[in-house]
C-alpha cells in the first residue's frame, strides 16, 4: 500500500484529500492550485520527484474537469483552442527535459518581478477584463509564441502559468476574463498531461494517492467552474489578485530562504 500512496495514516490521506479539493476550486477560478497541494505534498515527507509527479496526477483532474464544464457552457470553441494543445504540449515536454540540464535558480527573482508588475496593473485596473475587446494578435501566431513559451516554462518551473495565461489571452487576444479563464484550462490540462506523460515512464507516480486527491481536485474544479460561469468577471478579478498575491508571495519567500 506504502509504495501506491507514500503514505498510510488514515488523517494524512484525509488531510491530503482536503488540500486536493480546496486546490481544485481555487485552480479552477483562478490558478494556483499547485500552491496547496505542492507543499502538502512535500510537508507529509514525500521526496520532491515523487511529489511533482503525483501532483501532476491529480492536477490532470482538476484541469481536465474544469475545462469540461467550460466546454460545455461554450466558452471553448475547439477552432480557437486547437493550437494551443499542440504547441503547449511541445513547450511542455522540451521544459521538462530540460529541467534536468539547467537551473531554475536564475528564474527565482525573474517570476516574482513579472507578477509583481501584474498585481500592480489589476489594482489599478478595475475594469480589467470584464469585456471582451478585438484582438491584438493573429490567433495562430499567438499560440505559437505563448504556447511553446509557457509549456516550457511549465514543464521546467511552473508557478504562476495560469496567471500568465490569463493576462495573455485577456491582453493580446481580447477575451474577457471568464472566457480567458475557461481557455486556461486547455493550455493547463494540456501541460499537466505531457508532464505526467513523462513522470510516468520515470516510475515516479504514487497512482493511489494521485487517483485520491484526483476525484478530489475534479469535485473543487466542478463547484468552482461553476462560481466562475454564475458570479462572473468582478468575482473572478478578485479571486485572481489573490491568487497573484499569495504565488508572488510564496516565489519570494522561496527566493529568500
Amino acid at each position: 500500500m506504502h509504495a501506491w500512496f507514500g503514505v498510510t495514516d488514515p488523517v494524512i490521506l484525509a488531510l491530503l484529500a482536503a488540500a486536493a479539493l480546496g486546490a481544485g476550486l481555487m485552480d479552477s477560478i483562478a490558478g494556483g492550485g499547485g500552491l496547496i497541494t505542492v507543499p502538502a505534498l512535500l510537508a507529509v515527507g514525500l521526496p520532491p520527484a515523487p511529489a511533482l509527479a503525483t501532483n501532476k496526477l491529480q492536477a490532470s483532474f482538476g484541469s481536465g474537469m474544469a475545462l469540461y464544464r467550460y466546454a460545455q457552457a461554450g466558452q471553448v470553441p475547439p477552432q480557437e483552442v486547437a493550437p494551443a494543445v499542440g504547441f503547449t504540449a511541445v513547450g511542455a515536454v522540451a521544459g521538462t527535459l530540460t529541467v534536468r540540464l539547467l537551473p531554475a535558480a536564475w528564474l527565482g527573482w525573474l517570476i516574482p518581478g513579472i507578477l509583481t508588475v501584474i498585481f500592480v496593473y489589476l489594482l489599478v485596473k478595475p475594469n480589467w477584463g470584464q469585456e471582451s475587446r478585438a484582438a491584438r494578435w493573429p490567433l495562430v501566431p499567438f499560440y505559437a509564441v505563448f504556447g511553446l513559451a509557457l509549456g516550457f516554462y511549465d514543464g521546467f518551473l511552473g508557478p504562476g502559468t495560469g496567471t500568465f495565461w490569463t493576462v495573455a489571452l485577456i491582453g493580446l487576444l481580447g477575451h474577457g476574463l471568464v472566457r480567458a479563464t475557461a481557455q486556461t484550462k486547455v493550455a493547463n490540462f494540456t501541460s499537466n498531461l505531457v508532464s505526467l506523460g513523462v513522470f510516468v515512464v520515470l516510475g515516479q507516480v504514487l497512482w493511489g494517492l494521485g487517483l485520491l486527491m484526483g476525484v478530489c481536485q475534479a469535485l473543487g474544479a466542478r463547484w468552482g467552474s461553476k462560481v466562475v460561469l454564475t458570479r462572473g468577471s468582478r468575482f473572478i478579478r478578485w479571486v485572481f489578485l489573490v491568487v497573484v498575491a499569495a504565488t508572488l508571495g510564496k516565489l519570494l519567500w522561496t527566493a529568500l530562504t
